[in-house]
């Protein structure tokens, strides 16, 4: 029980954790430091350092929080639907909500995702193992279930999981003003449908 944080500890973490997201999106991965995280969160950098061993520590946790917040939320729309198909369209309305409603997280995660790395310096975009994100697991969870309910036609897994995944996470780097999502979800929905049947 003692090496479980407290409230106050989880409530402080997370706090540094938003400084983090806003300070990422702010100034970028590049210029973020721990000073500069400890401003936003209006903390000394000795208590941030009390939380987290250092800077990568800190955008190590930042990044499971930015990608537990995406996968909750879509989860929690999905989970009201009963049909595979409506658990898919959802899938795919809640993946590109989630884009506009959490646009600091999105541009956060991206920061993280392309300027991180290892201690062996390997980019963390080189490390993407789909067997391991929650959000590509629960896509292939519906398309299962939809072919074991023959809703679905047959068709690979990975391959169509791969296919939406990327349809809705390319949207995320859209700049476009004129980029109409709307319309982009409509399309993709009626697209992804018609290729699952």
């Amino acid at each position: 029980m003692g090496d479980q944080p407290s409230f106050i500890e989880e409530a402080r973490r997370e706090q540094i954790i938003r400084a983090t997201i806003e300070t990422l999106d702010e100034i970028g991965y590049v210029n973020i430091s721990l000073a500069k995280i400890a401003k936003k969160a209006k903390v000394s950098t000795g208590l941030i350092s009390y939380h987290f061993k250092d800077k990568e520590d800190v955008l190590n946790h930042t990044l499971i929080y930015l990608l537990k917040k995406q996968f909750e939320y879509i989860q929690d729309r999905v989970s009201e639907k009963e049909t595979a198909n409506d658990q898919l369209i959802t899938f795919i309305d809640a993946s590109l909500a989630y884009q506009v409603t959490h646009r600091i997280n999105n541009i956060a995660l991206i920061e993280i995702i392309f300027n991180a790395r290892t201690e062996d310096n390997i980019p963390y975009y080189k490390l993407s193992n789909d067997e391991e994100d929650p959000i590509y697991m629960h896509l292939q969870k519906i398309l299962r279930y939809g072919q074991e309910t023959n809703e679905f036609s047959e068709f690979d897994l990975k391959n169509v999981s791969i296919m939406i995944q990327g349809a809705t996470a390319e949207s995320m780097l859209m700049t476009d003003e004129n980029f109409d999502i709307e319309s982009y979800k409509n399309d993709l929905v009626y697209m992804v449908t018609k290729m699952v049947k």
